[in-house]
């Protein structure tokens, strides 16, 4: 029979036993903190350690004071990874007080989805608290799994935040970014890059603070510079740089950093003239019709961390001033280009920029439009400005035919041809003067043969007796 325990002594067991469960609990936390990997181990605590984004979170700006006015609704971060974008949302459910619900939209159902709706439903009508639902990914929703969310987020039942590395105004149905704030997140500056290298060498509880890491600041700024703004990467890079450490290579230097990354440095500068030199000689590569140096020249910049946009943006204009109407399908194929690259970002955008810049390269070239308006806006600016030609104002207003506005106008599709001698502009310039090159020789062809029909007066529509 076991002896009799008295109340006092049942407490004192009961308050040993869950003294002790508290330990283990704070040992087991411990230890699963110090097995996450680093970068996640560096994530901010609090919103005054969050790093970047200050166009929309710093003082003054759209989310601190939707924040300060405690008026948080549904949101989509949009933006490259290693951003911040799930770090900030942690940080918004513990600032709101929430309850953090995180689903990966790659891999959540409609039904998985439905049943976090129905709990967060239930906890607020219980007065638990409001939902912060966290989905990343969230362009892997489809409209289906989108449309399910669309009520709950109406009603305010759950705020949401997506996080999308894809165009949202691409990848999400328009009702549900009608009801969300977007907030593009930008790639973090190499300022800030640097920072939190730093600080993860010096935090004694969560880095290598307590390890006396030695690293050269050539070794921090490779790391800055090549890893496209992407916090996570770069905090990656130093942990397997400073796990690989030895006795005969005790310091993290450029060296090491290059090995980590496995990424040798390339000498560009976004800031510098090495950036335009690379830029124009790209440009003039495909100007040239010589499609190596071209992709050459795009292979260098995407290694040196360039931003796939602007290269994407350049080859738009290319499209239009160097090949023009010699060949209209490169604005067609460009523009499609950007767009793709807007989507799907690197590495895999690197396959749709070469092709893009293969065929710009490759085609017919012709400046004619662009010599054209330039010719048309110095007219414009320095010249003494020509009276609309009294034929071809309005005259479907009021009045209109008392001015004379439209009398004598030739409806061109009367003409033989949908063409009749008619003067539009009122003075004797030219400034469009197509090659004779690809599709705009056919171009040239038809125009030289209106102007010898001009002179000829065959143009002209014939009036019945």
């Amino acid at each position: 029979m076991s002896p009799p325990v008295h109340l006092g002594e049942a407490s004192k067991s009961n308050s040993h036993n869950q003294h002790m469960a508290g330990l283990f609990d704070a040992q087991e936390r411990q230890a699963t903190d110090a097995a996450l990997p680093l970068a996640a181990r560096m994530r901010p605590r609090t919103l005054d350690e969050f790093v970047g984004q200050r166009h929309f979170l710093g003082e003054g700006k759209l989310l601190r004071r939707m924040l300060q006015a405690d008026r948080l609704g549904s949101m989509i971060f949009f933006g490259p990874p290693g951003t911040g974008k799930t770090s900030l949302a942690e940080l918004l459910a513990r600032h709101t007080k929430s309850q953090f619900v995180v689903l990966n939209a790659a891999s959540t159902g409609v039904k998985e989805l439905r049943t976090e709706l129905d709990r967060a439903r239930d906890r607020l009508t219980a007065g638990r608290g409001r939902t912060l639902l966290f989905v990343d990914e969230l362009h892997h929703f489809n409209k289906t799994q989108q449309d399910v969310l669309l009520p709950d987020v109406e009603r305010g039942i759950v705020n949401l935040i997506g996080a999308t590395t894809a165009n949202p105004f691409f990848a999400l149905v328009s009702a549900l970014i009608s009801r969300s704030q977007v907030f593009e997140f930008q790639p973090l500056d190499q300022t800030d890059l640097l920072a939190l290298l730093r600080s993860a060498l010096t935090d004694q509880e969560r880095g290598f603070g307590n390890e006396s890491v030695q690293a050269t600041d050539e070794a921090l700024e490779f790391l800055a510079e090549v890893c496209d703004g992407d916090a996570r990467r770069a905090l990656t890079a130093l942990e397997i740089g400073v796990r690989s450490l030895t006795p005969q290579q005790p310091v993290f230097d450029l060296e090491v950093a290059q090995e980590s990354i496995q990424k040798k440095a390339v000498r560009y500068d976004r800031d510098g003239d090495e950036h335009y030199d690379v830029a124009s000689a790209f440009i003039k590569s495909m100007r040239g019709s010589d499609p190596d140096a071209a992709i050459y020249w795009l292979a260098r910049m995407l290694a040196a961390g360039e931003d796939p946009r602007f290269i994407a943006r350049r080859l738009v204009i290319l499209a239009s001033e160097d090949v023009g109407n010699a060949d209209p399908m490169g604005l067609v194929l460009a523009q499609a280009a950007a767009e793709a690259t807007e989507r799907t970002g690197m590495p895999e955008c690197r396959i749709i920029l070469a092709q893009a810049v293969t065929y710009l390269a490759s085609a017919q070239k012709s400046n004619a439009a662009y010599v054209a308006i330039n010719r048309a806006l110095e007219d414009v600016q320095n010249r003494a400005l020509v009276p609309v030609p009294m034929h071809l104002r309005d005259a479907h207003y009021r009045g209109a035919k008392q001015l004379g506005h439209g009398q004598g106008y030739q409806y061109a599709h009367d003409g033989a041809g949908g063409w009749v001698d008619q003067d539009y502009l009122g003075v004797d310039r030219t400034y469009y003067e197509p090659v004779d090159r690809g599709h705009e020789a056919g171009i040239k062809q038809r125009l030289d043969h209106l102007r010898e029909r001009r002179q000829s007066g065959s143009g002209k529509i014939q009036k019945d007796e």
